[in-house]
């Protein structure tokens, strides 16, 4: 078999262009939705026209909802911007305020992954030697723990080995060669699943190995479904013997529970190796076609007792809704140490569906605890005023701050939104740059040449508050000091943010950023 030219593919031919979109689900879809926001909108219009006392009434009825705001614990830019929607149209942007706020649509799926993560919390163990040895090394992970602990079950693993992948290309080539190793199962959860050569080649893997007997499960956001793959692609893998679903595919009908999307990338191959990162399967990952220039990401590999975390992980979001979850079967496989590997590895996971913003706490608190510098890539910068506070606090008391974003945006209104911080930022100290030669989609926190965290977590509302993430906090791993010289070369391929830069940004991105930034917690 020539793997350099065969690949599968499952998806039947289909039209290009404009006429694909017209006849496309996310078309169809996406025009009922509007539809229904635009008759509530209508109706609220033509009652008020036609009811003048309704006009004296929304007065009292939006200085009620801004009590009810001011007494909430939303983010304090969610609520100034629920404020702006609620004078504009006071009793449909109410409506929607409470209605997102009452959980409908998610309301059954919040108490799902609650019961997954209650019943789920002691499956894996803290060796109590590591607990021990992180007490007293003044590193701080027994705190992280503790607090991560609080959200899930998320041990602290030492005798596990890290590679680090500083291109989409380099984790592909390492996917390819473990996946042919695989004997029990592989899991695999993506944010993203396209056709196209890097899916048809591991798709081709993972036929051959569910043939040969190897539990094969594949999950993928229903949402990015619509635009990537065909109708019930799941039913395409399961004629080849694989388990497929897809999280909280999209129906056409108005509800908030769309806005929690599984943002994770991971594969788990036995419980022995597993990946995650930035990098989700399809071809501009991997800089097979060109999209926004080079297109930059990272991932990490884990080998060893950590990888079980990952596992857990998977299986948690699979066993949502599910009669099915098999834990035992799965967990209780031995796994494997790895004696030569130095430092300590946290793998956790985030949902917006509790009380916690893990991903955010854990940026914040590198921020907090750096000494000497804070090295980050991110795809976009749309902050809360705790982050960027955090960001600016610590480049003012002397730490080196750098940030390296995109110079060939993916989303040009993120790229505007991103802007918007630029000012701030940059007066506190923080160093700015833009990645000239494409696209930054790493999400990379690297501090003190000590800790450092990879994962699929970004800068901005939507992964720190809407989706489901998932990320690896090294502490003292030998891939750190790999981890800041993948930084170190990517910066110098990049253009510095000035004051001047600032000065001369396009008129259209300062509109459209500032414009943006009234809404930006919903974006």
């Amino acid at each position: 078999m020539d793997h350099e030219v065969r690949t599968v593919n499952l998806a039947r031919p289909v039209k290009k262009g404009i006429m694909r979109l017209i006849f496309s689900r996310f078309f169809v879809i996406a025009v009922l939705l509007v539809a229904q926001v635009v008759i509530m909108v209508l109706t609220y219009l033509h009652f008020t026209e036609r009811l003048p006392v309704l006009l004296h009434l929304q007065w009292i009825f939006t200085f009620l909802m801004i009590i009810y705001l001011f007494n909430s614990s939303m983010d304090s830019s969610a609520k100034l911007t629920w404020m702006l929607i609620i004078a504009i149209l006071p009793i449909p942007g109410a409506i929607m305020l409470l209605w997102t706020q009452s959980n409908i649509g998610h309301r059954l799926e919040t108490r799902l992954v609650k019961k997954q993560i209650d019943d789920t919390r002691t499956l894996l163990s803290q060796a109590e030697n590591v607990l021990k040895e992180i007490e007293h090394d003044g590193s701080g992970l027994d705190d992280i723990s503790r607090y991560l602990n609080h959200t899930g079950c998320f041990p602290v693993y030492d005798h596990t080995q890290v590679t680090y992948f500083p291109l989409g290309e380099k984790k592909f080539e390492a996917m390819l060669e473990e996946l042919e190793k695989a004997e029990q199962y592989i899991f695999m959860e993506y944010f993203i699943i396209e056709e196209g050569y890097m899916w048809g080649r591991i798709l081709d893997i993972l036929i051959r190995k569910a043939q040969a007997g190897v539990e094969v499960r594949v999950m993928y956001d229903g949402m990015c479904e619509m635009s990537t793959l065909p109708v019930n692609y799941w039913k395409l893998l399961k004629a080849q013997g694989i388990h497929a679903k897809a999280f909280s595919p999209i129906k056409p009908v108005v509800s908030s529970h769309y806005n929690y999307r599984d943002h994770r990338k991971i594969l788990v191959i036995d419980g022995k190796v597993a990946f995650n990162g930035g990098v989700n399967l399809a071809d501009e990952y991997i800089n097979r076609i060109e999209r926004f220039g080079h297109w930059k990401d990272t991932a990490l590999m884990i080998k060893g007792p950590a990888a079980r975390s990952f596992t857990l992980m998977f299986l948690q979001m699979w066993s949502i809704g599910s009669d099915t979850a098999d834990y035992d079967r799965w967990l209780s496989l031995p796994d494997n140490q790895v004696t030569s590997a130095a430092g300590y590895v946290l793998p956790y996971c985030d949902s917006p569906l509790d009380k916690y913003k893990a991903g955010e706490a854990i940026y914040m608190d590198i921020l907090y605890r750096a000494t000497d510098y804070v090295h980050i890539m991110t795809p976009y910068l749309i902050l809360d005023d705790e982050l960027e506070t955090a960001l600016c606090f610590a480049a003012q008391r002397g730490v080196d701050v750098k940030l390296i974003l995109p110079g060939i945006p993916d989303k040009k209104l993120a790229y505007a939104l991103a802007k918007t911080h630029y000012k701030a930022l940059h007066d506190s100290g923080v160093k700015l740059y833009e990645y000239t030669p494409g696209f930054v989609h790493a999400k990379v926190f690297v501090s003190d040449d000590i800790r450092a965290v990879v994962g699929t977590i970004n800068l901005d509302y939507r992964s720190l508050y809407h989706h489901f993430e998932c990320a690896t906090y090294l502490y003292r791993t030998d891939c750190i000091a790999d981890i800041e010289k993948d930084f170190q070369e990517t910066f110098a391929k990049c253009r510095q943010v000035t004051s001047e830069t600032i000065k001369k940004e396009k008129m259209s991105y300062k509109l459209m950023g500032g414009l943006a930034k009234m809404i930006s917690p919903l974006m």
